[in-house]
């Protein structure tokens, strides 16, 4: 049975423009885009109309199981927790990040991770999940427990996306040790020797770990076909070890340089929402907006806000200047989408899946109002 819906009156977000008119979407995917209205459909009522999110980076799953210290939630429940907030903010497809090799901050266990995908793989089968859910590891090369951690996930096929990333002290993301005892002397508690001492660990399980780990890693997902990411690159020196190593996006570059270099040698720039928003990093390094105005900002993700998705879409343009509606919206859906290989989806274009989520700005906040995965309503 032929199921099919029109959206009439709606303001329709496409590649290159913005038009007046109406879209009909029939078995899930989108059957025609017209000027003015056809027939009867729903009313948008001037809304925008914007592809479906696409979401490669968000560890906010994780909030949901582990909400307080020692406190784990049941994890489907938790996992449809996190799945209606991330439909609620527009995004249809979702690579959920889980860490793989934990270091000493680390209120979760690698059984933990496992749990978690195994929780988000049920709930797939089962459909009970409003957003396409996809598995990103965010492997901590180096950490010791890294490898043991990515065994775990050894032929699961929802993996997808893979990022090679090191958080120990005076490098990449935490150049500026000032930075680093500020984040985590406050999240630890941690007395100044104390800090000396955990900073010693922690370069010391570096210089021991990351390479083997990431050497390991890599070399795996490429035979897998498992896309790489790099992570907080800082210096043309990583960007050419990613490179090497076939890395496809470069997430949260650190710098300017770091970016540039990393758009010269084909990746994909990927940046935080939230970076947007703020007007900056929250670790200090280099901004968003300074790489959108340079060129050099492809893709946006979340990170840590689901909601900061489509308020920085709609923002962007706002801040930055020569960046239009559809562009910014392209950082958010179209291409994203391309850089993992799902070309099925980010545009609204005739053929595509119909996921489309209608926007309403209310004093320059975008409003979700309603969101189709596959033509189907989910929030």
């Amino acid at each position: 049975m032929t199921h099919e819906m029109i959206l009439n009156n709606a303001r329709i977000v496409l590649a290159d423009e913005i038009i007046e008119g109406s879209v009909a979407v029939r078995d899930g995917r989108i059957a025609d885009i017209s000027s003015g209205s056809r027939g009867n459909g729903k009313d948008m009522e001037g809304d925008f109309l914007i592809p479906g999110l696409v979401e490669l980076h968000t560890d906010h799953l994780e909030r949901h199981y582990a909400p307080r210290p020692k406190v784990r939630w049941n994890p489907v429940a938790a996992v449809l927790a996190h799945d209606a907030q991330i439909a609620a903010s527009g995004i249809t497809t979702v690579f959920d990040a889980l860490r793989i090799g934990l270091d000493e901050d680390a209120d979760v266990e690698a059984e933990d991770m496992r749990r978690l995908a195994d929780a988000i793989e049920e709930s797939v089968a089962a459909d009970r999940l409003r957003a396409d859910h996809f598995l990103h590891l965010r492997c901590e090369v180096s950490a010791p427990d890294c490898l043991d951690g990515f065994k775990l996930f050894e032929g699961d096929p929802h993996v997808k996306l893979a990022s090679l990333m090191d958080h120990s002290p005076g490098q990449r993301q935490f150049t500026d040790l000032a930075t680093y005892e500020t984040y985590y002397r406050s999240k630890l508690k941690m007395s100044e020797s104390d800090f000396r001492d955990f900073c010693e660990r922690r370069m010391a399980e570096s210089a021991r770990n990351s390479s083997p780990n990431r050497r390991t890693i890599s070399d795996t997902c490429r035979e897998k076909d498992i896309i790489l990411a790099s992570h907080d690159d800082a210096t043309a020196e990583h960007v050419d070890e990613a490179a090497a190593d076939g890395v496809r996006v470069a997430e949260f570059p650190t710098t300017a340089t770091a970016a540039q270099a990393s758009k010269t040698a084909g990746m994909s720039v990927l940046m935080g929402a939230p970076n947007v928003v703020r007007g900056g990093s929250h670790s200090g390094n280099v901004s968003a907006r300074e790489l959108a105005e340079a060129g050099n900002l492809d893709i946006l993700s979340s990170d840590y806000i689901p909601f900061s998705l489509v308020q920085a879409a709609f923002f962007l343009g706002d801040v930055v200047d020569g960046i239009t509606l559809p562009q910014a919206v392209a950082k958010v859906s179209k291409n994203p989408a391309e850089a993992v290989g799902l070309q099925d989806r980010g545009l609204i274009e005739v053929g595509r899946r119909a996921d489309l989520v209608r926007v309403r700005l209310d004093d320059h906040i975008p409003v979700v109002r309603t969101v189709w995965r596959e033509g189907r309503r989910v929030a």
